[in-house]
This record gives structure tokens, C-alpha cells and sequence, in this order.
């Protein structure tokens, strides 16, 4: 087949801008061939991947293992941050607790695949919650830096309010690590 420019080679007529192959022109080969030169966009999606089918399942220890030991989680309703995976960990089984009908909305990734954004639904008893989880990821690809978002107002009141009634109990979990 020859292209507009006159060229009978494969890789000239599929480097043309216009080309298009015909619908006989693709045999499973070039398929393989292709394919396997195009590399993995984000190599950091597989902890996206599994923390979002772990709090979808409402799985604690699946949770924990995207955390790295050095986490930084940040609340939406608490001013400093909490270092540290034990701490981390047993706040979001805390928010685990809390929540009722969550659910994951849209995923944002950022250049390079380390910084994700989890928008996200949910309700405080009688309360819609809107929010946003911002993941960013360390070198090994886990969890080190968590900071949460919520709308509206009351219902980054009702949160503060439920989290603060399960507090002793983060702290005792977190102490037991």
C-alpha cells in the first residue's frame, strides 16, 4: 500500500501524520510489537489501585499496607498533623467507622503518578459529605503523605464531632500498632 507522500514503507506510512491503516492492514504481530513498546503511564497506580479497593471494602489492614512507616496524615477538622502509620491507620479505621454509604467518585492524577486526588461521597447520619482524599506517594510507592477535604461546613462539623467520640479508641489502637 502506498501512502499520500508516495512512500511504500511501513514505518514512513505510519509515521505520517494522516495515516490511518485499512481495516486488513494490522495482523496480531504488529499488535504485539506496538503494545510492547508502549510503557506503563503510571508506574505508582497499583497502591492508587489497591487503597481504593481497600477503603471500598472497608478494609482496615489492606488500608495499612499502602501506608508507609513515615505517613504524614492531615484532617480536615485538626490543625497538626499526624506523623506515623499506627496513628494514621487507626484514624482512617476510625473514618471507617463513621461513614456511612462512602464511595469514591473520581480519581486525579498528577504528573509522574505520585500525587492522586480521591474525590469521594458520603453521609454522616442525615448528612450528605463531599470530600477529597490527596495521596501522595514515596519512591516505593506507598502512602506518605494523606490529606483530606470536606464539604460542607456541617459536615466538617459533623465529622469533627463523630471523630472526636472515637478518639480514645484511635488512640488505643494506634498504641497498639
Amino acid at each position: 500500500m502506498q501512502d499520500e507522500g508516495g512512500c511504500h514503507s511501513c514505518h514512513c506510512r505510519r509515521s505520517h501524520p494522516r495515516w490511518r491503516p485499512d481495516p486488513g492492514d494490522i495482523d496480531l504481530f504488529d499488535i504485539h510489537l506496538h503494545a510492547s513498546r508502549v510503557a506503563d503511564p503510571n508506574p505508582y497506580a497499583g497502591t492508587v489501585i489497591d487503597f481504593r479497593a481497600a477503603v471500598e471494602a472497608r478494609d482496615p489492614d489492606a488500608v495499612a499496607a499502602t501506608l508507609a512507616d513515615n505517613v504524614v496524615f492531615r484532617s480536615p477538622v485538626a490543625f497538626k498533623p499526624y506523623p506515623g502509620k499506627a496513628i494514621t491507620a487507626a484514624i482512617l479505621r476510625g473514618v471507617l467507622r463513621v461513614f456511612e454509604d462512602f464511595r469514591y467518585v473520581r480519581e486525579l492524577s498528577g504528573d509522574g503518578g505520585r500525587d492522586h486526588a480521591l474525590v469521594f461521597e458520603a453521609r454522616l447520619g442525615d448528612i450528605a459529605v463531599e470530600g477529597c482524599d490527596f495521596l501522595h506517594l514515596d519512591e516505593t510507592g506507598l502512602i506518605d503523605e494523606f490529606t483530606v477535604m470536606v464539604r460542607p461546613l456541617s459536615a466538617a462539623q459533623a465529622l469533627a464531632a463523630a471523630m472526636a467520640a472515637q478518639f480514645e479508641q484511635i488512640q488505643r489502637e494506634a498504641a497498639a500498632g
